[in-house]
């Protein structure tokens, strides 16, 4: 009997996650994200105001019965922690090297039409989350659930979720931590990852309170952080900001693009690392909106929709211009080693040492969110709180253990797992949408009447039994 190796195994997943990104996951990516666009006639373009408003509004308390309650901020650094992470400073390094400048500006582009199916999922999350004794909890298994009344799809989305999130992401994440680390201080890994490890069983033995407080700290330091020196960097180059630009579009319209067969790459690149950065339509995100303690749906889907614009137009746009800028994206570096050494141009032996803490904040952060999606997944699967515990004693064990692991074995399950949490999501989403629909309008119904939004569950009598939350 014929034994086959792992790493062939890999090479299958790898061949199979090529077909189904290429052929099935982008196009119903942007497909959804136009259609949505449409529906909510434009919503990511003229709430912007009201999305930053609802962000600084405390939990709005209504259930008793909830110890710990989470606001509109706190559910958005959770969901932020997991958009921003290392794909943030390397996906867009990989992104400029293979389908050059254009790849910025389809980037931008599917962020901004994007951000309206974060909008319909978040939403969503709200309408069918569940009270837990702690805080709420939802996701996309829960409205496929209690939404679809399909129970079966998902569970099928919450163990992609788990592997994916809860245990391949962290393998990824924290061996970059420990990589950089251990190279800039000069010292070893394994140290490393030990003392990362125990942290982390601290932090998330806390449950989502703790999590949610740590992030809601960790998020705004590091981004105002990346973003400053960003700007810093933007400023001393002020002359060449308009060549840059210039250069970004005629690289995603041109005729040589064309006629050289780049554009195409451009469009590819710009979509699929723009699409992993900010995870709009994914189903990651929406566990953690679902946490939101708020009077209406709609005002936690505004917020995500934000988060889209953050990862994407703001700080994943802050490493595409430090790297262009620096000119360094012809040469034969690829992925975080690039941004590394943009950052060694522009700043010198220091711009290493910042780019290893940002890194680090990154990386980390999304540890803790991920770690989340995985919890809100197993409460999904199994209210045992033996399993709960093992999840959580095995995420810190996992952050250790990425040290001894290969990364590329661990990407190849984290694209497989991800398509099919996308796919299932999407489905839902499409099936689903007419009641973020019902949801926006009744929002702006009530803001014309100059009131502050409330939602209850007798306004869409006709899922009124599934909506536990809201009753």
């Amino acid at each position: 009997m014929m034994l086959i190796s792992f790493e062939t195994i890999i090479s299958y997943v790898d061949l199979v996650n090529e077909e189904i990104w290429s052929y099935l996951v982008i196009p119903l990516l942007v497909c959804c994200a136009l259609y949505f666009t449409y529906k909510l006639r434009g919503i990511q373009f003229l709430q912007v105001i009201d999305m930053f408003r609802q962000l600084l509004v405390p939990a709005q308390i209504k259930e008793p019965n909830i110890q710990k309650h989470v606001g509109s901020f706190q559910a958005f650094a959770v969901s932020l922690s997991s958009r921003v992470g290392t794909g943030n400073l390397a996906g867009v390094a990989s992104a400029i090297f293979v389908g050059g400048p254009g790849a910025v500006f389809w980037m931008w582009a599917m962020a901004i039409f994007g951000a309206a199916t974060a909008f319909v999922e978040a939403t969503l999350a709200q309408l069918f989350k569940r009270k837990g004794k702690e805080s709420f909890y939802g996701g996309p298994a829960y409205y496929m659930q209690h939404g679809l009344h399909c129970r079966w799809m998902g569970w099928l989305f919450a163990v992609a979720l788990i592997f994916g999130f809860g245990i391949s992401q962290q393998i990824v994440q924290s061996n970059t931590v420990c990589d950089i680390i251990g190279n800039t201080f000069h010292c070893e890994p394994i140290w490393i990852g030990a003392i990362l490890g125990v942290v982390t069983i601290i932090i998330i033995f806390g449950g989502i309170h703790r999590i949610s407080h740590v992030l809601s700290m960790i998020v705004p330091l590091m981004a105002i952080g990346y973003i400053g020196i960003a700007l810093y960097i933007l400023l001393a180059n002020i002359a060449h900001l308009y060549d840059m630009l210039v250069l970004i579009v005629k690289s995603a319209f041109g005729w040589s693009q064309v006629a050289g067969g780049s554009l195409g790459i451009a469009v590819m690149q710009g979509v699929k690392r723009g699409l992993f950065s900010n995870e709009a339509g994914e189903g990651s995100a929406p566990n953690a909106a679902a946490t939101a303690t708020v009077s209406h749906p709609v005002k936690q889907g505004l917020v995500q929709a934000l988060g889209v614009y953050i990862d994407t137009l703001v700080i994943c746009t802050c490493t595409a211009f430090i790297i262009l800028l620096s000119g360094l994206y012809t040469g034969s570096e690829d992925g975080v080693i690039l941004t590394a050494h943009a950052m060694d141009f522009h700043l010198g032996e220091w711009g290493r040492w910042f780019l290893t803490a940002a890194i680090f904040l990154f990386a980390y952060s999304t540890i803790i969110a991920n770690y989340y999606y995985g919890e809100a997944n197993i409460l999904y699967l199994t209210r045992k709180k033996w399993i709960l515990q093992a999840f959580r004693t095995l995420t810190g064990i996992l952050v250790f253990i990425s040290t001894f692991l290969t990364l590329q074995q661990a990407w190849s399950i984290v694209d497989l797992a991800m398509a099919m949490m996308t796919l299932l999501n999407l489905i839902a989403l499409a099936l689903l949408g007419k009641y973020a629909f019902a949801l926006w309008n009744d929002y702006i119904r009530q803001k014309k009447e100059g009131k502050d939004p409330v939602f209850t569950a007798d306004i869409i009598p006709s899922i009124k039994d599934d909506l536990e939350a809201w009753k």
